[in-house]
């Protein structure tokens, strides 16, 4: 399944590329997610509880940032499984800068096997593409709140 996905922040790209990557911010971003650590630089691994359609299951993942370009690209890997079924993929994050303002860019190809690929390819697009807007636009919040928090403690 390809998932492409654009999402335009209000935050210059610096300051996109640096918290993007943040633990907390991708663990408070994240739709579903019980737990996020990160294991070894770049690497994470997650638990997501996932609801399309009739499936609801709770994902074990690893994700992996890999081929990074400050401050404009990366790649991620992913592979996990669940009591219905796995998932495999590769997604690649270009940031381009608009001059204060940051174009985020998503493109992913993702394999799923077992029960949770049995609801279909049309469910699985829109219920992805729904979670990546709300992922971006909580992680766009999640930035605004450090940078607040920055600026009163006149860090």
């Amino acid at each position: 399944m390809k998932i492409e996905y654009e999402y335009t922040f209000g935050i210059p790209r610096n300051l996109v590329w640096k918290y993007i990557k943040d633990e907390n911010v991708l663990r408070n971003s994240l739709p579903g997610c019980k737990s996020f650590v990160e294991s070894s630089n770049g690497v994470y691994v997650a638990e997501i509880e996932i609801h399309l359609g009739p499936i609801k299951d709770l994902l074990t993942l690893e994700v992996r940032r890999e081929k990074e370009k400050s401050p404009t690209f990366y790649q991620l890997a992913m592979k996990g499984k669940g009591k219905l079924g796995e998932v495999e993929g590769v997604a690649e994050l270009f940031i381009e800068d608009l001059h204060g303002t940051s174009k985020l860019t998503f493109s992913g190809d993702v394999q799923v096997t077992g029960k949770i690929a049995m609801v279909g390819k049309r469910i699985l697009e829109s219920g992805a593409n729904k979670s990546l807007g709300k992922f971006f636009e909580t992680v766009e919040s999640e930035i605004k709140k450090i940078i607040h928090q920055v600026k009163r403690s006149g860090r």
